[in-house]
């Protein structure tokens, strides 16, 4: 029994070892699955504080919530996880917007769409999308690739073909790939520089024209074309797992990009990235390191960016009236010159404004002539922003010349030259090879300008001065009866005979005047196949689809005009006149016309994405960013045909269904059929109510002088419509305080509530700043007074951010918004 109990023990202990020597030998492979950077189907991660990031075998690299500050925004990325400033290498987007996240959204590992990042509320912010494949496990490899792969481990969607602003070693750019700037430091969305290895093969680096991926001239270039050698284009960017950066050719040669010393790979970490200002550069970091350890620079193209960038380039890397200077790294500082703040204090590369109004109107306002200071700067200027050269010249005459041109805000003198230009200031820059100096005129106060209070007539005196004018018009009449009956008898024959040689002249004078191709109603009536395809109908004629049979074919969009004797005839010549004549990227082409017998069409050029109505007013609500660049489109076309083209043109019917969207999204003015045309020597007109209704100024309904006012608050509330995304006018809103778009604005904006305004768009909010200006912006436009409203340049500058925006009166003061504020206000 003894010998029975003592084997029975030993048998006990056995196991017990046995088992701890499986738990250690087990317990590296425990490990070893939670850190190989496998994900199953289903997993899933959660945006809070302290969430842990899915990591790669080695634990190099992090996939996970990015914390955005105190804001409770989070950005899900990609980064080094042993770094402690948490370099990010890759993050998603949609739309060139950041798939910026609130707190409490979450991100799951699917079957069927891959990567879905949802918010608290359920809604879709971004997915990666699995081709065409079923998700079986996702991977983040040691290189810092995430790849979702099938069932036979066969990627599915990868990181490293999804890049962002970063490449890393042992990733690739095909042809057609891209890297896209940040558009700040902290800013993730789309910035406005390109990296693109074209169709030909060419390496480029470019400012692009927000929103759209229209890309300026490149002011860097590998010329890895195919030129006189067959075969030497480019066919990939490589950054190989060494840390060196080449374009392979076709024929297997390599364009090797200037690098510098070489660094190890195995020792440290290795990154190439387009900057947020433009710069393409290559750093390392050791793996292993002490202390406060920083990036180092190891290669960076332009040399200069500064000097780089020119016209053809785009807008210099600083933004409007800021000057540009390198600085040892090669990277450019932004500063305001004297009289100019920054548009964002934490953010130099927005730009700045002027700490005054200029401008003509204000400067004859103003109670003393002795209103400016003047600025002298050496070798620096900045080189696009011209309206007038002047030579030979002396410094003392360009400086004086300046300073009496209420249009002038710098003035560059240089080899007997003068340049004089007005704001806003683009692409400015210190060049020591100048040898130039610059005269900036400054405001003695440094103060903006009040608005001056309408004039508005007493009751009494304009009852007065009606009946006067009424009795000297009877006078007149009778004193002049008989002469006025013997020159209409003269003036009725002379105008048979003129009316009868119109007739055979029209034609032609509308060819002298529009300069448009006169097409016969056989061909329009073959290139839209018989008015088959119908694109949209207005109160003056239907537009159809049509295809030019020049080149290749051009689509064009025909309007036929309704046939309405006289006022048809009229509506036609005004719209050939006025359209014929414009050029501008914010207004829509007119090709030509057609006027036989008693047809009458137009031959528009067609805009593939529609009106802004479509675009706006839709489930899918566009981006912030986008929306803003709409706006600013719109507000330039207007200034060009207010005051840039030959002949001023107030439009009288803007709304979002005049509004067109090209292929880039850049808003295109059209419908020129209601414009009232004034000559240059002219401001103000009388006419019939023209325009739609909830975009109407008051100014119609009164009987008063219409001026281009009337499309500065049509355009108001066409910007309120931009930002919030909804109708002016919303009469099946079950919220009647809602149900007008101008007078919930306002009484949003008295309680603060922006938030409401853009339905709580993350986009939106995260661009505060912006968003407020709008706002305001809007509600200056939608003044009733319209000697409240400002013109349509101060507008842009506005918008801009050229020109600090106050905070505006109340648009209608006897509206029930108005009446509530001021009771709140007296509260």
């Amino acid at each position: 029994m003894p010998n029975h109990i003592g084997a029975r023990k030993l048998a006990m202990a056995f196991t017990v070892w046995l088992l701890l020597f499986y738990s250690l030998f087990l317990l590296p492979v425990s490990v070893f699955a939670q850190t190989n950077g496998g994900r199953a189907v289903g997993d899933s991660l959660t945006a809070t504080a302290n969430s842990s990031p899915w990591l790669s075998p080695s634990g190099d690299f992090a996939f996970g919530f990015f914390s955005l500050g105190s804001n409770g925004l989070f950005l899900l990325s990609i980064w080094y996880a042993q770094i402690p400033d948490r370099t990010i290498v890759w993050y998603a987007d949609r739309d060139n917007e950041a798939a910026v996240a609130p707190k409490g959204s979450t991100v799951n590992l699917t079957a069927n769409s891959g990567l879905v990042l949802t918010s608290p509320q359920g809604e879709e912010l971004w997915k990666s999308g699995t081709g065409a494949g079923v998700v079986a496990n996702g991977v983040l490899n040691d290189t810092g690739n995430f790849v979702l792969q099938d069932s036979n481990s066969e990627s599915l969607w990868e990181t490293f073909n999804n890049p962002t602003d970063t490449l890393l070693p042992g990733q690739t750019l095909e042809r057609g790939g891209t890297l896209s700037s940040r558009q700040s430091e902290t800013n993730y969305s789309k910035g406005r520089f390109q990296l693109l290895l074209q169709g030909d093969g060419n390496l480029v680096i470019s400012t692009i024209n927000l929103p759209s991926n229209f890309a300026n001239q490149p002011y860097y270039s590998t010329d890895t074309t195919s030129g006189t050698v067959a075969g030497s284009e480019g066919r990939e960017l490589v950054f190989n797992v060494s840390g060196y950066l080449y374009v392979l050719r076709e024929n297997g040669g390599k364009y090797n990009l200037p690098v510098g010393e070489a660094v190890s790979a195995r020792d440290n970490y290795i990154r190439a990235t387009l900057n947020f200002d433009g710069i393409f550069a290559q750093y390392y970091h050791p793996r292993n390191f002490t202390g406060n350890v920083s990036w180092t620079l190891r290669w960076s193209e332009p040399d200069d960016i500064c000097q780089r960038i020119t016209e053809d380039s785009g807008v210099g890397v600083c933004g409007y009236n800021s000057i540009c200077t390198l600085k040892g790294d090669k990277r450019p500082t932004c500063g305001c010159p004297k009289g100019f703040s920054l548009l964002d204090p934490n953010d130099p590369y927005r730009g700045c404004k002027p700490d005054f109004i200029q401008g003509c109107e204000e400067d004859e306002l103003s109670r003393t002539k002795d209103l400016y200071d003047v600025e002298v700067l050496t070798n620096t200027d900045w080189p696009i922003s011209d309206y007038v050269q002047l030579k030979p010249f002396t410094a003392e005459k360009c400086n004086e010349s300046c300073f009496q041109d209420c249009l002038c805000a710098v003035a560059i003198f240089r080899s007997e030259t003068c340049w004089k230009k007005k704001l806003p200031l683009s692409n400015g820059r210190v060049d020591v090879s100048l040898n130039s100096q610059a005269f900036i005129k400054v405001r003695k106060d440094n103060s903006t300008l009040p608005i001056p209070a309408p004039q508005l007539p007493c009751p009494d005196d304009k009852k007065k001065k009606s009946q006067t004018t009424v009795i000297r018009a009877e006078s007149v009449l009778l004193g002049t009866s008989i002469f006025v009956n013997f020159i209409l008898g003269a003036a009725l024959c002379l105008g048979f005979v003129l009316i009868f040689r119109k007739k055979h002249v029209r034609s032609a004078e509308i060819v002298l005047d529009s300069n448009l191709r006169s097409f016969s109603y056989e061909e329009l009536q073959e290139a839209t196949n018989g008015f088959k395809e119908e694109l949209g109908k207005g109160a003056f004629g239907t537009v159809y689809k049509g295809i030019l049979q020049i080149g290749s074919g051009v689509q064009v969009a025909v309007k036929k005009l309704n046939y309405v004797m006289q006022e048809i005839e009229k509506e036609f010549k005004t719209e050939l006149n006025v359209i014929g004549q414009t050029h501008h990227k914010n207004l829509v082409r007119l090709f030509g016309y057609c006027d036989e017998g008693q047809q009458r069409l137009l031959v528009y050029e067609l805009l593939s994405n529609g009106t802004l109505a479509s675009y706006l007013f839709t489930d899918i609500k566009p981006s912030w960013r986008q929306r803003i660049e709409i706006a600013y489109g719109v507000a330039r076309g207007l200034l060009y045909l207010h005051e840039e083209c030959s002949t001023q043109i107030i439009h009288c019917d803007i709304k979002p269904q005049n509004i067109l969207l090209d292929d880039y999204y850049t808003a295109r003015i059209s419908d020129f059929g209601l414009a009232k045309l004034l000559m240059m020597d002219q401001s103000k007109t009388h006419t019939a109510i023209r325009g739609t209704k909830g975009y109407v100024a008051p100014e119609w309904f009164r009987n008063m002088p219409i001026t281009t006012k009337v499309d500065v608050y049509s355009f108001g509330v066409v910007l309120l419509e931009i930002i919030c995304c909804r109708r002016s006018v919303d009469a099946e809103n079950d919220c009647e305080e809602k149900a007008i778009l101008t007078d919930w604005v306002y009484d949003c904006f008295l309680e603060g509530a922006l938030d409401a305004i853009v339905d709580y768009e993350v986009q939106a909010l995260g661009d505060k700043t912006t968003l407020e200006n709008f706002v305001m912006v809007a509600i200056w436009c939608i003044q009733e007074d319209p000697s409240l409203r400002p013109n349509m340049r101060k507008v842009v500058q506005m918008l801009e951010g050229v020109v600090e925006v106050q905070v505006p009166p109340c648009p209608s003061p006897f509206s029930r918004a108005c009446l509530k504020g001021s009771f709140v206000s007296q509260v």
